[in-house]
């Protein structure tokens, strides 16, 4: 293990891990040797579509024609139409674009994993998987084949369709089909997505092949790609699916702070959570003057061509790429209309910044401030910003010292933004764009809010359960950092089950070729959950990643923001006063801490 030199308040380790290694442990490649070679020679492999074996959706009024899960269950072709999942459609979740089957209702749409030869051309970081298992969690084996002739192995979990958690799933729908009635119960399906050989070309995949084991349903298949030419410039989260408005015939215009700039500019809007499709009319972006105002006239983006796009239940699109020279280190209004009812939405609770809603009418393009009556303080389904070029994204994943509550509402004084300008003020490593994923009340290894429904809890689903949405599959992501725990240990959790998930979060990451960093987590005596009991898991966990080496480097924010004469507690001049979240002040240390050359790959 290589060392470098520390600055205050960082324990750093470098791992040194060979190519081979790396690949053969989170990918299973191995090369083709002359044997195998040689082996018989098999049918090529087939597009999946021609591999449909069996009828997962129905008609409502033929029920019978479909039998999903061997006892003639189905998902219903009326609820997969509501949520905007039709025949043919192509649907982005998770960064990954995805076609759900072109068939009619009784029709087969989906193949039982048994070892079939899939044809999958592509470059990127993971394979994409639609799926769902029957009879249970489904789980098996497959393998990669690469152009080059090397291959490797992977493994693919489908979770049940009736009984699967819904805090990881793509869509729940309302009801499961039956030739007895239809039942009042929620139906799930999955994007899972598994790790590549990085860079390297895929010629087909062989669908796992477990006997015995419960049915795995694969409905599409394909090649994440990645986002060469782009970087993340600012992000948030969803936290939550809850109550807003209700909006009809509205215009959101929403306030980021971007990272770092760029000459050109697209944005992300998510679905997540919802159960129905939200229309966007139209969307805007502009720099901002002051409040509502814009500097200019807004600039109108566009969605594959058109000027509005809807996004089905639990997925995403992308803005086409728009020539708009973004500032660093700026406010961006991302304005958008909603022309139709919207009463719940996916969001980011805790802005700790003021945005605007419009009185009627589409005012996207408006420059002036006058039509925005009435002010929110969240980001609803805008998830992301990016603009091209760049050198990719730090992506920090953390709870409400993340997140900036209680730092200066409309200030930009969160950690993650002071941590930014440094980026931006140095030549020693790539100005890397800093994606803040931080989630008020989110905790590592337990869901706060339960992933499905209307819910006035937006502490987010767990640091694992969101991972590949919020680190795996963000914008050019180079390095995460994680800062999480304290939340866990004040609500129960054992140092033991943090330190799990934490080292299930860097070996994840690991597999997709992030470095991996980690904070040790802040004191906090004096909050009211923050126990004796809680201390002393709280500084087990830190003692792990100080002495441990799962991850890449550590940064002791522990050591940052103690009373010396107190250990346990936030040194006073840190404390916002709630003994559990630093000030303004405390924030910065945290951002000021940070060896910079520790998130370079």
């Amino acid at each position: 293990m290589a060392h470098l030199p520390t600055r205050e308040g960082t324990v750093v380790r470098r791992r040194i891990w060979g190519t081979a290694a790396v690949l053969a442990l989170f990918t299973g490649l191995v090369p083709v040797t002359s044997a195998q070679a040689a082996a018989p020679h098999r049918p090529g492999p087939l597009p999946l579509e021609r591999l449909f074996d069996n009828r997962a959706v129905s008609d409502d009024t033929r029920p019978a024609d479909a039998d999903f899960d061997g006892t003639g269950g189905s998902l219903s072709a009326r609820d997969l139409t509501a949520a905007g999942w039709t025949p043919g459609r192509s649907l982005a979740v998770d960064g990954a674009r995805l076609t759900w089957p072109r068939t009619a209702p009784g029709t087969p749409d989906n193949v039982r994993a048994d070892g079939q030869s899939v044809r999958v051309h592509g470059r990127g970081d993971a394979l994409a998987f639609l799926v769902a298992g029957t009879g249970g969690e489904a789980s098996g084996t497959g393998t990669v084949r690469y152009r080059d002739g090397s291959r490797g192995s992977y493994r693919l979990t489908a979770p049940d369709w009736r009984a699967g958690p819904l805090a990881t799933k793509s869509v729940a729908l309302p009801h499961i089909n039956t030739p007895g009635g239809q039942l009042a119960e929620k139906a799930r399906l999955y994007v899972v997505t598994v790790p590549l050989a990085p860079g390297r070309e895929v010629a087909s995949v062989t669908l796992p092949r477990d006997p015995g084991a419960p049915d795995l349903h694969v409905f599409a298949l394909s090649v994440r790609g990645g986002t060469k030419g782009w970087t993340g410039t600012w992000s948030a989260s969803t936290a939550g699916y809850a109550a807003v408005g209700p909006w009809a015939d509205r215009t959101v215009r929403l306030v980021v702070h971007t990272s770092t700039g760029g000459p050109r500019v697209r944005i992300r809007l998510d679905n997540t959570f919802a159960a129905a499709p939200v229309r966007i009319g139209s969307a805007t972006v502009a720099v901002q003057e002051s409040g509502a105002g814009a500097r200019g006239e807004p600039r109108r983006l566009s969605f594959r061509g058109a000027q509005g796009t809807e996004l089905p239940a639990g997925a995403q699109a992308f803005s086409d790429p728009l020539d708009f020279d973004v500032p660093a280190d700026a406010n961006l209004l991302v304005s958008f209309h909603l022309p139709d009812p919207v009463v719940a939405a996916p969001l980011h609770s805790q802005a700790i910044q003021r945005s605007y809603v419009s009185g009627p009418g589409d005012h996207a393009a408006d420059g002036s401030p006058a039509a925005y009556t009435s002010t929110i303080t969240t980001w609803p389904l805008l998830t992301g910003v990016d603009v091209s070029g760049g050198p990719g994204s730090v992506v920090l994943l953390g709870d409400s010292i993340t997140d900036g509550v209680k730092s200066t509402q409309d200030a930009n004084r969160r950690w993650p933004n002071v941590l930014a300008t440094r980026l931006l003020n140095q030549s020693d490593v790539p100005r890397y764009g800093v994606l803040n994923q931080g989630i008020s009340a989110n905790r590592v290894v337990a869901d706060r809010y339960p992933g499905d429904g209307v819910s006035t809890d937006t502490g987010g689903v767990s640091a694992l359960h969101r991972l590949d949405r919020d680190v795996l599959a963000q914008t050019s992501a180079r390095t995460v950092v994680v800062f999480e725990g304290i939340n866990d240990v004040r609500w129960g959790a054992s140092a033991d089950q943090v330190i799990a998930g934490l080292r299930e979060v860097a070996d994840r990451a690991r597999a997709r070729g992030l470095r991996t960093v980690a904070a040790t987590i802040a004191p906090c005596e004096g909050e009211s959950l923050c126990t004796a009991a809680a201390n002393a898991q709280r500084e087990a966990v830190n003692a792990y990643l100080r002495g441990g080496d799962d991850f890449d480097a550590v940064l002791d924010f522990d050591a940052v923001l103690r009373d010396p004469a107190h250990p346990a507690r936030i040194l006073p001049a840190y404390d916002s006063g709630d003994h559990l979240h630093p000030g303004d002040t405390g924030l910065a240390a945290l951002a000021e801490s940070v060896d910079l050359r520790l998130l370079a790959p």
